[in-house]
């Protein structure tokens, strides 16, 4: 199969809500009580500069709407002239945006700017890289819950931009009991009954196993989705045996990206992987070519 491109996503759209406040509050947190005393001191008011945003190695383009609000939140006479959009495939030395305006205003938003591109243009390329090497197998690459505080609408968003797939956003839109449900409500059958009672008919129930006897008595209650947590790889093919289609199986619990492809050779729907979003490697992407006037 042929890698991931741009064009054959679907890439998501991210609501400026989601993170005007958050760009409004680093940008606070970097210019403290003072400002940039470095660029206020060394470079006179009123001096224009441009400079180029460029990627520094591949991989796939995230979070540009964010670091375009960083720059023009911080002042409105920045001007940024987009030449990518987030899902594009990067090489070493793409431009990705031009930003002309205030020099001052411009080196000040920088790292504010930068260290949300680089982070969530890490995140998705590493799914990125994952997903298409287990597309061939049916596998889909997704995220968890395991972001950085303020950041999780961000890091999953990125995680769709690279061609990976969400698991709940929160704890308030799926029920997932994992063992210290179980063991607190008494029972696997007693805790799924509460739940289906509580949540009605429209919220999916995923419970998590450990072993194929506890698999065994959670299709029996008909959940939709069970999650086989930390199974090695000749239990998860006899997991999605049992399965049968029956239910969604995730694979989980420390799989690491050199691993991936084994388990997705496994069988199983969903591959969760928690270190996409809290450590995926930044990608290098700078602010380059600068010019004054």
């Amino acid at each position: 199969m042929a890698p991931t491109s741009a064009s054959s996503l679907f890439i998501p759209a991210l609501a400026p809500v989601l993170y005007q406040d958050l760009v409004r509050q680093t940008l606070q947190e970097d210019l403290g009580r003072a400002g940039d005393l470095t660029s206020d001191a060394v470079i006179p008011d009123g001096v224009q500069a441009t400079a180029t945003l460029r990627a520094r190695e591949a991989g796939v383009l995230a979070g540009l709407p964010i670091a375009v609000e960083a720059f023009t939140q911080l002042d409105a006479r920045l001007q940024v002239q987009a030449l990518l959009s987030d899902g594009q495939a990067l090489q070493a030395g793409t431009d990705i945006a031009v930003v002309s305006g205030p020099a001052r205003s411009l080196l000040a938003a920088e790292r504010t700017a930068l260290n949300f591109l680089g982070h969530l243009s890490g995140v998705a390329s590493a799914t990125r890289r994952l997903a298409d090497a287990v597309a061939p197998y049916g596998a889909r690459i997704i995220c968890t819950r395991k972001t950085m505080p303020g950041l999780r609408a961000l890091q999953k968003y990125a995680v769709r931009v690279g061609g990976g797939s969400n698991h709940r956003f929160g704890l308030d839109d799926a029920v997932l009991i994992k063992d210290n449900h179980i063991a607190i409500a008494g029972s696997l059958p007693l805790a799924v009954e509460r739940a289906r009672t509580y949540v009605g008919h429209m919220v999916r129930i995923q419970v998590e196993v450990d072993t194929l006897d506890q698999l065994d008595e959670a299709l029996s209650l008909g959940v939709e989705a069970v999650l086989l947590d930390n199974m090695d790889l000749d239990t998860l093919r006899e997991a999605v045996r049992r399965i049968d289609g029956r239910a969604i199986s995730e694979a989980s619990g420390g799989i690491q990206p050199e691993g991936v492809v084994a388990v997705a050779q496994t069988g199983v729907n969903q591959i969760a992987l928690g270190w996409l979003t809290h450590s995926a490697r930044v990608l290098d992407i700078g602010l380059d070519a600068w010019s004054a006037s």
